[in-house]
This record gives C-alpha cells, structure tokens and sequence, in this order.
C-alpha cells in the first residue's frame, strides 16, 4: 500500500504522541520528541492537530512531522525506517511542492534527523545546510548533584509564577497563565514538569518545563529561562541541574536539550550543569 500524509484531528494527538514516545533512544540523533508537542500546546489542542503531519503505510505511521511556525518543519521518522528509500522520496516530495500543504513556497527550513535518507535527498532539490545547533546531553544513570537552590515544582495553582519568569526570560514573549494552563492540559504533560527556581529573598528567578518519554527514554528541558532581572547569579545552571533531577525522577535515562550554537551563553550554561555537548546538527532550509 502507498504511503499517505494526514492531518489528525484533535482525538488523533493521542496516536502521535505515543509514537513519539516509542521512537526515542539514547545514542539516536536528535529528533522531534513528545515534549516538543507538549511545548506546543500552548496554543490548544486544536492548533496543534493542525500543526501535526503524520505519514503512514498500511496503517502504520512512519514519520510524525510539525509545522513550528509556517516555515520550519520539525519531522522524525520511526527508527526503522530512517533509510527507507520509499519513505523518504515520499517525504521529499511532499516537502518540495507547497501545494502537498506541508511547507509554503518561499523561505523555509526542515528539522530531521541526521541518519535520515530525506537528509540526502533534499540537498539535489536546492536545499542547503542552515545555522548549526549544539545538542547537549547528561546521563541520568547516577543522581546528579544539589541545585544549591530552592526548587518547586509548580501545579495549577502557581501556575501564573512560571508564566511570569518565563515571560522575563525571553524578549517579546506572549507566554500567559492561561497558555501555561492550555500546555498543562495536553496529553505530553502527564510525562512533565514545571520548576521554578527562588533565591534567597524568596523571588522567582530562573524556570523550566521539563518531558519524559516514559521510563529509560531521554527526556528534555523544553524551555528554560532566567528573569532578565537575576541574570549573572548561576541561576540557569541550578535550574538546569534541578531539570535533570525532575527527568530522573520521571525515569528518564539522559536529559537533553538543543540549542543554537550562536548562543553561547546557553551553551555554556548546560555545560556549567554537567551537560556534555555533541556533534552539531544543522536544519535544512531552501530560499
């Protein structure tokens, strides 16, 4: 049977996120993770069907793919068949052509992973390697060191404390009570947690989400920030390091993050926090 692209409704996120789940592995490339959906829904249930792209043979999905924005696209496949020859050329062109509905024409770039056959099949259709990211990673096998810091793990009813450090946190940031409530209600969520770091006055200053993919799988920090106004006090490296406790409480094997590597500071941070740095993976991108 051919392969066919959908858009799940609603009641199929279920489906996604559980493929997701399955596909992670320590030691694989990095790749679209449940907690990246999780992020997502933010903007509701619904948004985030639309965004979703899912490519199946014979019932069976194969490849999970969403639109971060109109022009990016974030895909994975099934570790399986990430040299599928089928599947990739499938993918290729429905990437290639706007009107497949995937990406527009124009200015626009792919995530995948990098042992995926569509890395090297895109490239003879014009498309070029993007800015380079750094992929940090901490094995979670042995605890990981005291924050130095209080740490709370926040439910609904604080739900505004995170909102607010993490809308300090990063310019032009939309991030609401009401979205920290719509991303605590999606399907990932049952597999995170939100922290929030306090100095010693007893204000909130540096925060982060962090998603499990169920027990010995990676998880990730997904995002974290410190106030604009407590910058420069190790903050970042201690929530870091409270992530990576939060992500071995919830059975995660390692703990990652992805981050560009322009950033340094970020960069720097994760390190400061025992994370080891990668190999750089780069986006592809066309216009």
């Amino acid at each position: 049977m051919a392969i066919m692209m959908e858009v799940p409704g609603a009641d199929g996120l279920g489906e996604a996120v559980d493929a997701l789940r399955r596909w992670q592995q320590d030691g694989s490339p990095w790749q679209l993770h449940p907690g990246d959906l999780g992020w997502f829904w933010r903007s509701g249930a619904e948004a985030t069907a639309a965004a979703l792209r899912i490519w199946r043979r014979d019932g069976r999905i194969l490849a999970v793919g969403l639109l971060d924005g109109a022009d990016l696209l974030r895909l994975t496949t099934a570790p399986d068949v990430r040299q599928d020859e089928e599947l990739a050329r499938r993918l290729t062109e429905d990437v290639i052509t706007p009107e497949r509905g995937v990406l527009p024409a124009g200015k626009v770039a792919i995530e995948a992973p990098k042992d995926a056959l569509l890395q090297d099949l895109l490239p003879e259709h014009g498309w070029r390697l993007d800015e380079p990211w750094t992929p940090l990673r901490l094995d979670l096998t042995e605890p990981v060191q005291d924050p130095g810091v209080r740490i709370e793990v926040i439910g609904a009813e604080q739900g505004h404390v995170h909102a607010a450090v993490l809308r300090a946190s990063f310019d032009k940031s939309a991030f609401t009570t009401e979205r920290w409530h719509a991303v605590a209600s999606g399907l990932p969520y049952a597999d995170a947690r939100s922290l929030v770091a306090y100095d010693d006055r007893g204000d909130a200053v540096a925060a982060v989400t962090v998603w499990s993919a169920g027990e010995g799988k990676p998880g990730i920090l997904e995002p974290m920030g410190v106030h604009r106004d407590h910058r420069g006090h190790g903050y970042g490296r201690a929530i870091t390091i409270a992530a990576a406790a939060a992500l071995r409480e919830l059975g995660s094997s390692s703990a990652a993050v992805n981050t560009p590597s322009s950033n340094v500071a970020a960069v720097a941070t994760y390190r400061s926090a025992g994370f080891e740095a990668l190999a750089e993976n780069r986006d592809l991108a066309r216009g």
